[in-house]
């Protein structure tokens, strides 16, 4: 016997119910961001930064007749082989629109090279000693103008990098005595040192901040409280969240605490 085949028939009723999809309209900032970057290439940092597809943007760049620049101009290469000379690969780039790195392989493609810079005088050496202490590179360069290169050079030849502070013997043991109780931070004001250099000291110490559990604990007027580990503040019990894997029952931080580092992570994988 033939075998019979049942066909499915969408009725009215269902395709009212099919919802179509509504396509959401691209704002004046997401435009001006669509031409800022889609010439060069960073379709996806586009599709990341604003929350669309990558096939969307490429439709949108396309309806707009937006493309992307893989072929230099004559008037461009004409304008890198004045500017490639004497100007810094940074400048060169935002003049003519492109990354740094399309400039440096197209200068390398024509054959350019940087021109020979002149030597330094004795009132470019004591304005860059006297600047490289507290000043980045890139200033002193824009300053002296001269390329970032040029003065990481200049810089390496006399001298002047910043040589790293020991840590004496009275700054380790205090270290290690204030940490279970108190953060990175407030130890680095108390030892006149910067908070980064005071976070690698701890982990190279490996310094555990894990106190005791009746340390962690107390009973005020009848009410349990325990102290976050986050904010470092006595809270009620009730203010953390349950964990059957810890000691008590209980998260380290409390309900605050976690709430802000979930918002902060939430809005990071946004950006």
């Amino acid at each position: 016997m033939p075998l019979e085949f049942k066909t499915h028939r969408i009725t009215d009723m269902q395709k009212a119910k099919v919802k179509k999809r509504v396509r959401r309209p691209w704002s004046e900032d997401e435009i001006k961001l669509l031409k800022r970057l889609f010439p060069s290439g960073r379709a996806r940092k586009i599709a990341k930064r604003t929350g669309r597809t990558l096939a969307a943007v490429r439709q949108q760049a396309y309806n707009m007749g937006i493309t992307h620049r893989h072929f230099w101009s004559a008037d461009e290469t004409e304008l890198l082989k004045q500017l490639y000379p004497n100007e810094s690969i940074r400048s060169i780039a935002d003049k003519l629109g492109r990354t740094e790195q399309a400039v440096r392989y197209r200068a390398r493609t024509i054959g350019l090279k940087k021109g020979t810079a002149p030597p330094w005088s004795n009132q470019e050496i004591a304005l860059l000693k006297k600047m490289y202490p507290d000043n980045s590179k890139r200033d002193i360069a824009n300053k002296l103008g001269r390329t970032l290169e040029a003065v990481v050079s200049r810089g390496g030849l006399l001298g002047l990098g910043k040589k790293p502070r020991l840590w004496s013997k009275r700054e380790l043991n205090l270290l290690k005595k204030l940490y279970p109780s108190k953060t990175a931070q407030e130890i680095a004001e108390q030892l006149g040192r910067p908070v980064r250099a005071t976070q690698t000291r701890i982990f190279k110490l490996d310094i555990k901040k894990r106190l005791r559990y009746k340390d962690r604990h107390r009973i005020v007027n009848g009410i349990r409280e325990k102290s976050c580990s986050k904010c470092e503040k006595w809270i009620d019990e009730s203010q953390f969240s349950k964990n059957r894997r810890g000691k008590d029952g209980l998260v380290g931080w409390c309900k605050e605490c976690s709430r802000v580092a979930h918002k902060k992570r939430w809005l990071a994988s946004k950006s």
